[in-house]
């Protein structure tokens, strides 16, 4: 049976939501967990949640690294933390992979330095899945790296188009570079360079792809450099969650308004569940490492939570993040 590491202490909403969230998964999934965290906080949440102890454990860290801590002095002097501890269990074999909500830079830190770079691989990058009409896209990075070199996007592209073909079956995936216009001559000096290494290599390399064209499956695999592709992603967040208000909207006494939020409601509330909620859909993969990692939303609650676990599962039984080295 497959066995999961949770940093229980990972995200806004933990450790209720993480705890709840796993009893959620365990439930709904033939695994195991193993919750990682302080021993006196984790039994009390158990209880409340009632999870099947014969395939759920506590591995007990004592330190929390918070969101607000610094990556790199938060692994100095939190050698004991849940996302540390975490990263030693999958390093050592106890567990299959590792899930976490926490301290993005945190994690991506404690990976490269706990499990390694895969071959040729000279940065990780974090991906992560959207929903398009037909299709899925990975796009990636979204936060490892805030600057990047020509070479990293590259290396993005090909272990994007492994994953992508890994866990999806699709025998050459579509690659698509971000930029500001379709031409080869649009976008900054590392989208121009970055460009041409990609026409240069044998990926199947369709050019330049604009942000707006994302969500329509154009591409399979999406790359660019973790700055801008946070930024891409969070301000989809933000317009989901306006959209999402907008469905919520509460008819009136002005007639237009009425008829405008009834016409509305229906396609908004169609689109809450695919297109705008980041607790279903802010599951992020750390691709480029020597182990499972799984990134959870840190607002996640325990519905993002029990997602995260689903996509950690489906990750091993695929294998899809092994290997991906160039």
């Amino acid at each position: 049976m497959i066995r999961i590491a949770l940093d229980a202490m990972g995200g806004d909403h933990a450790p209720r939501e993480v705890v709840k969230g796993a009893a959620k998964a365990l439930r709904e999934h033939e695994l195991e967990l193993v919750l990682v965290g302080p021993g006196d906080i984790l039994p009390r949440e158990l209880k409340k949640y009632k999870p099947d102890r014969s395939r759920i454990s506590i591995y007990e860290a004592n330190d929390v690294v918070t969101m607000e801590d610094n990556p790199t002095s938060a692994m100095r002097r939190k050698k004991d933390s849940s996302i540390a501890a975490g990263m030693n269990l999958l390093n050592s074999g106890q567990v299959s992979a590792f899930v976490s909500a926490g301290n993005t830079g945190a994690i991506v830190m404690t990976a490269l330095l706990t499990l390694g770079k895969q071959e040729g691989i000279e940065r990780p990058a974090l991906g992560i899945v959207l929903p398009a009409p037909s299709a899925s896209v990975l796009f990636l990075d979204v936060g490892a790296n805030a600057d990047c070199r020509p070479s990293f996007l590259l290396q993005f592209a090909y272990m994007g188009s492994i994953y992508v073909q890994r866990a999806y079956g699709i025998d050459n995936p579509r690659v698509g570079l971000l930029s500001s216009g379709e031409e080869a001559s649009k976008g900054n000096k590392l989208v121009r360079e970055a460009h041409q290494l990609l026409k240069e290599s044998d990926l199947n390399f369709i050019g330049n792809v604009e942000s707006r064209d994302i969500p329509k499956g154009i591409a399979d695999v999406v790359v660019t450099d973790g700055f801008t592709g946070n930024v891409v992603v969070k301000s989809a967040e933000g317009i989901g969650e306006i959209f999402l208000s907008l469905s919520k909207l509460r008819a009136t006494d002005h007639r237009y308004r009425r008829s405008v939020s009834l016409l509305m409601r229906p396609a908004l509330k169609a689109a809450e569940g695919r297109l705008l909620d980041y607790s279903g859909h802010g599951v992020a993969l750390l691709l480029g490492v020597k182990g499972n990692v799984i990134v959870a939303h840190g607002r996640s609650e325990a519905g993002g939570i029990k997602r995260a676990i689903a996509v950690a599962k489906q990750v091993v039984e695929q294998e899809a993040l092994v290997a991906l080295g160039c």
